[in-house]
């Protein structure tokens, strides 16, 4: 492989046999090189491959002005990660990571500790994604002996459940959290009681609310067959308490985000309500 950039003396960009543009780190890799050079292979420790170009150039940019440090920690932390979740994660974390990572230590060898508001939303929703940034706090401080508290675990969390929903939008994970927490806070207070967390039925619920909110975050309009009256008259008439509950989360999503939810969504909504409490 020959240099094509030069970021610092540990990281350059080249090319692979494939042509792929790839991310290569080493430590004095780029020492006394100039670009067109072939790079020392004896050197190189890891080389990071980008499937979206535009990723590859962010990268490339933020390394720039982060220590190359930061991104071999969202690597440990990303490959642990992969490792525990089913889904697929996107290559943008390697970015998010590495410069949350960045100002996180900088902030914290500053003396200044920021609470992180939405710890127990992420805590309670996305349980693997939180267990797996608490392991990602002891790698943290195993690199860099900077222990953090748990409001960092659940910023990692987020990053982590970010990536599944929608790639690069935080805020578009931040939304969709608080939606499913207000809805499920309607179902609890509508049947006055506290839903069973560990029930398959619950993670079902949550499943649906998730990309439901998604949906919302996105914009997205699901457009199919018309809704079967009939099949709206039978819920209504065999889970009456569950259908009202619905209409509940549905006047409250009209108000607050004014976005009318159609009949097929309170249908499932509906039926969903009914399982999560069926056997309270």
């Amino acid at each position: 492989m020959k240099i094509s950039k030069i970021l610092n003396n540990n990281v350059v960009q080249s090319q692979n046999n494939q042509g792929q543009e790839v991310v290569v780190m080493g430590r004095g890799l780029a020492f006394q090189k100039k670009v067109g050079q072939s790079i020392d292979e004896g050197k190189i420790e890891k080389i990071f491959k980008l499937e979206d170009q535009s990723v590859s150039d962010k990268l490339v940019e933020l390394l720039k002005e982060t220590p190359e440090q930061y991104l071999e920690l969202a690597d440990k932390i990303l490959q642990y990660a992969r490792s525990q979740l089913s889904y697929p994660l996107d290559d943008y974390l390697y970015i998010a990571l590495t410069d949350h990572l960045h100002f996180a230590i900088s902030r914290y060898n500053k003396g200044i500790e920021l609470k992180n508001p939405m710890q127990w939303e992420i805590r309670k929703y996305y349980k693997k994604e939180f267990q797996v940034a608490l392991h990602a706090l002891d790698i943290i401080e195993n690199a860099t002996s900077v222990r953090f508290a748990d409001d960092e675990a659940a910023a990692i969390a987020l990053h982590l459940v970010n990536s599944q929903l929608s790639g690069n939008n935080i805020d578009e994970a931040i939304q969709v959290t608080k939606m499913v927490n207000n809805i499920l806070t309607i179902v609890k207070y509508h049947y006055q009681v506290t839903l069973d967390e560990f029930s398959v039925n619950y993670d079902r619920f949550l499943t649906h609310l998730r990309f439901f909110a998604l949906r919302f975050a996105r914009q997205e309009t699901i457009k199919g067959q018309p809704t079967d009256a009939f099949l709206m008259d039978q819920v209504k008439k065999k889970y009456p308490e569950a259908y009202r509950c619905s209409e509940k989360i549905s006047k409250y999503i009209e108000k607050e985000y004014q976005w009318t939810i159609g009949d097929d969504e309170k249908i499932y909504l509906t039926l969903h309500i009914q399982r999560v409490t069926s056997r309270i």
